[in-house]
């Protein structure tokens, strides 16, 4: 078993050296955990409104979709589109187009990556596979972490074995609940 003296010096060791880490994903995660409501990753820089003549919500496929975005002046890259509750949603690198599909009136919004938060949310979505190694790397320093600070105080009434456990399970009975019943 590893003493308690060991496991604090691995304990504050992996916390030094993953603090900038901890604190990034953290941040990034709760910008993503809102992301839905406001869009931290972006911000608008420009606004403009648009009308045009629309084919029939058969005829608008992928290619019609980027071919508009071209006719509109729209030189970055197409991403996606989809027609939703009515209003066609043309997605690019830089651009947003929503045009209603009825009257053909929309606009065209330019974005631009808000410095900092940007680069961050691409900790929670990098797919390279140096980075997703380093991830697992991160992922079980992390529960060394846990573990080692489970161990830290050997006895007494503010130990593990006394007071930790129930504050452990309660930590872990809370998400699993929320899965359940959310």
């Amino acid at each position: 078993m590893i003493s308690p003296l060991k496991a604090r010096n691995l304990h504050r060791d992996l916390g030094y050296f993953y603090i900038g880490l901890i604190v990034s994903f953290a941040f990034s995660g709760i910008l993503m955990n809102h992301r839905e409501h406001w869009h931290p990753e972006k911000y608008t820089t420009q606004s403009r409104l648009i009308k045009v003549d629309l084919p029939d919500k058969e005829e608008i496929n992928e290619k019609f979709a980027e071919n508009l975005g071209k006719t509109l002046g729209i030189e970055d890259k197409f991403r996606r589109h989809k027609i939703k509750k009515g209003e066609l949603k043309i997605s690019f690198e830089n651009n947003d187009v929503e045009i209603d599909l009825k009257t053909g009136k929309g606009e065209i919004i330019s974005f631009s990556k808000t410095p900092i938060i940007s680069q961050m949310f691409k900790l929670h979505k990098n797919t390279s596979n140096w980075w997703i190694y380093y991830g697992d790397i991160f992922g079980i320093s992390l529960i060394t972490i846990a573990i080692t600070g489970t161990l830290m105080i050997p006895a007494g009434k503010l130990s593990f074995k006394k007071r930790g456990w129930k504050l452990a399970l309660a930590g872990i009975l809370f998400p699993l609940l929320i899965l359940l019943f959310v």
